[in-house]
């Protein structure tokens, strides 16, 4: 029992620097460039699809509304982007993308959408769906009947857009938010790039009453708005402008390029010192968090983070999504395996989905023009001080001993 009393303190110190160490080795490891993906993209696409045969689309929509919707449409999207990166998973991405379809058009995919709304099902639903089948022709698009049914779904969503007083149509009776209208009129843009400029003017109206509905606080798009008139009712919210920030490039880069700098000048911060990561309220604004950016620690949105990630790709901030996907290695509790790869130890599948969707972000109707947005050069700073300070703190007793000791001999007369 001596022997294990003596030991035990420093197997656990062995474990806690070794650990230290391989964090530190994975906030300093290189992130893919905007044109490239992860390696491990094809494990966490693993991981997520065995979640989803388990079960974990259903459970998540027991977390929020769109729990189910969201846990298949990333999973295909995320497939379809990867495949535009890498043309050797083509033929899986397909696959993959279009079983995820099948489960968006099921009933259960729609259970909790009305019918009666316009387009059909919601601008959420329909947004969506439109955009991952015009994702899928993007890969193959010698299927006449799909694209027959993409452009049936197109000319629908176009067509409430041009009938509404409002740039944001409801997702829910009575319940409208721009983020679901802006990934609609994306879908509209993918169309007129897969098979010729149709929607061009829909496109144009919906940018320009946009620009009248913005939040006067921030100069972006409001979280939540009137569905009559598109009024705001709520500001500006990082869990929504993240997403906002991934499609918008897609419908007007020049529009997109000064809402994404707004964006990164009223969310993107520094607590503490540490960061860069994203509050969910701007600055300046406390609030509290929800179902939609989940709890927040000193103001951040954990999740809009990790969404953060493919707004920034899209939008040629390779700046800031390195330094959050670095964040992500070493705060998401990877565990990485051979086959598969999963964070925050698997628990929450549909956030490995986000997770992966965001890290294979790349534009389909266009290439992201490269930004240029300051960033600390020495962000990693404080984390790999604090770091080498759990590091040494098992050490630091007996390190002192050793010291004390030394200091005392020097003192001995000789």
């Amino acid at each position: 029992m001596g022997r294990i009393r003596r030991w035990a303190p420093r197997v656990v110190g062995i474990i806690v620097t070794v650990a230290c160490l391989v964090g530190a080795g994975r906030l300093l490891w290189p992130q893919p460039g905007l044109g490239e993906q992860p390696g491990s993209t094809t494990r966490q696409l693993a991981f997520v699809r065995d979640s989803l045969d388990e079960g974990s689309d259903t459970a998540a929509q027991d977390l929020f509304p769109e729990g189910y919707v969201f846990s298949n449409v990333l999973y295909g999207l995320a497939w379809a982007q990867a495949a535009q990166t890498d043309a050797e998973l083509r033929d899986e991405a397909l696959r993959e993308s279009r079983w995820a379809l099948a489960r968006l058009e099921s009933d259960e995919g729609r259970a909790v959408f009305s019918p009666r709304l316009q387009p059909t099902y919601g601008v959420f639903w329909a947004g969506w769906t439109n955009w991952l089948r015009g994702a899928i022709l993007s890969l193959d698009d010698t299927d006449t009947a799909e694209v027959q049914r993409f452009s049936t779904h197109t000319a629908e969503i176009a067509q409430a857009f041009a009938a509404a007083d409002t740039p944001f149509l409801q997702a829910y009776q009575g319940q409208a938010w721009p983020v679901d209208s802006t990934v609609a009129i994306a879908s509209l843009r993918l169309h007129d790039k897969l098979f010729g400029a149709k929607y061009t003017a829909v496109i144009d109206r919906w940018v320009e009453q946009t620009k009248t509905r913005l939040d006067p606080s921030t100069g972006l798009l409001p979280h939540q708005v009137a569905s009559t008139d598109g009024s705001m009712k709520t500001g500006a919210r990082a869990t929504s402008q993240t997403v906002i920030h991934r499609f918008l490039p897609e419908i007007d880069p020049a529009f997109a390029q000064r809402q994404y700098a707004l964006y990164r000048h009223h969310f993107v911060v520094h607590p503490g010192g540490f960061g860069p990561a994203v509050r969910e309220y701007p600055k300046g604004v406390d609030g509290s968090g929800d179902v939609d950016s989940g709890p927040l620690v000193a103001g951040i949105s954990l999740s809009a983070t990790v969404v953060a990630v493919g707004a920034a790709r899209v939008n040629g901030d390779q700046m800031l999504a390195a330094a959050i996907g670095s964040e992500g290695e070493l705060l998401g509790l990877p565990i990485d395996l051979p086959w598969s790869k999963r964070y925050a130890f698997g628990l929450m599948p549909i956030g490995d989905a986000f997770v992966v969707w965001s890290s294979t972000a790349r534009l389909l109707t266009g290439a992201p023009t490269v930004a240029e947005h300051d960033l600390r050069w020495w962000w990693r700073l404080p984390w790999l001080a604090t770091l080498g300070l759990i590091a040494v703190a098992p050490w630091a007793l007996a390190l002192a001993r050793t010291l004390r000791t030394r200091a005392t001999r020097a003192d001995e007369p000789a």
